[in-house]
């Protein structure tokens, strides 16, 4: 593992995404500011009109330019590879895909997930369970936008309005993305498990080794399979595609809180710490 300073100790590395000009991208939640960083960690800053608007989640846009959530002032975020920042309102906005030219956002204090234009119009659509706090999102095949209910432990189809309950109480689900067959992989950071649910809605679940690491974020792997970040167990997890084979791997600093993270096309595993560092696993 390689470790690459992004901002300072206090600036939050939360998110993270391969941009289409083939640097990552990743959004400094404490700080307000997103930064660039080259595959040879070279890091460029890029400061927003809000030091406090609390950039969490980053996506690649269907635009050609990175868009992230700003949750703690209520806008979603825009940046151009070269740097160029704009923002438009949305309510307490937290997770992010980008599915049928759209770009969509999880209203995480409300029980709603928004579907917003290129020019900044937005389209509600309801989730069936009060309180359930829809959190992280992942477009699948054919149309599917997959979303995490984190209160209400169940994972809901955005497109076809059915939410799937998790057979284990308490999971909490937050992290997801999409797998193959029109699958989608989760995190429950409750229960210390992966889970996968299939096209046809059937989940199953896969207990970590350690219960109490408190799994957050999840990517694909080109290569089979997922990788996760394990945010108490101060770790980075690997699940093959079947479920059956976990391997998890120290991270070099202890306590770095690890969030969200990305795979290149080379391979290599990047991950934000929120001590201010993104290590970078060949």
């Amino acid at each position: 593992m390689q470790a690459f300073a992004v901002g300072g100790d206090k600036s939050g590395p939360y998110g993270i995404v391969v941009g289409p000009d083939g640097n990552l991208w990743c959004a400094l939640v404490h700080s307000g500011q997103i930064a660039r960083l080259t595959p040879d960690g070279d890091v460029t800053l890029f400061d927003l009109d809000n030091p406090g608007a609390g950039p969490s989640v980053i996506v690649a846009g269907p635009d050609g330019a990175l868009w992230f959530s700003r949750f703690q002032d209520g806008h979603i975020g825009r940046i151009t590879v070269d740097g160029e920042i704009s923002a438009f309102p949305i309510a307490s906005p937290y997770g992010l895909a980008v599915q049928g030219g759209y770009l969509w956002t999880t209203e995480l204090n409300a029980d709603r997930v928004w579907r917003v234009a290129l020019d900044g119009t937005a389209t509600a659509y309801e989730i069936p369970v009060a309180g359930g706090m829809p959190s992280m999102l992942a477009a699948g095949e054919g149309g599917a936008l997959w979303c995490t209910l984190n209160q209400g432990n169940a994972i809901a189809r955005v497109d076809t309005g059915v939410v799937y309950p998790l057979p284990t109480t308490g999971g909490a689900p937050v992290g997801i993305c999409a797998g193959d067959d029109g699958a989608a992989w989760f995190v429950e950071i409750g229960a210390g498990q992966i889970g996968r649910i299939g096209a046809d809605g059937k989940i199953e679940e896969f207990p970590l080794p350690d219960r109490q690491a408190r799994p957050h974020a999840i990517v694909a792997d080109p290569a089979g399979g997922c990788w996760f970040t394990e945010w108490a167990g101060n770790r980075v997890g690997h699940i093959s595609g079947d479920g059956g084979t976990i391997e998890t791997y120290e991270l070099p600093t202890p306590r770095s809180e690890p969030h969200g993270l990305a795979v290149t096309a080379d391979g290599n595993v990047w991950v934000a710490l929120e001590i201010g560092q993104v290590v970078r696993l060949r």
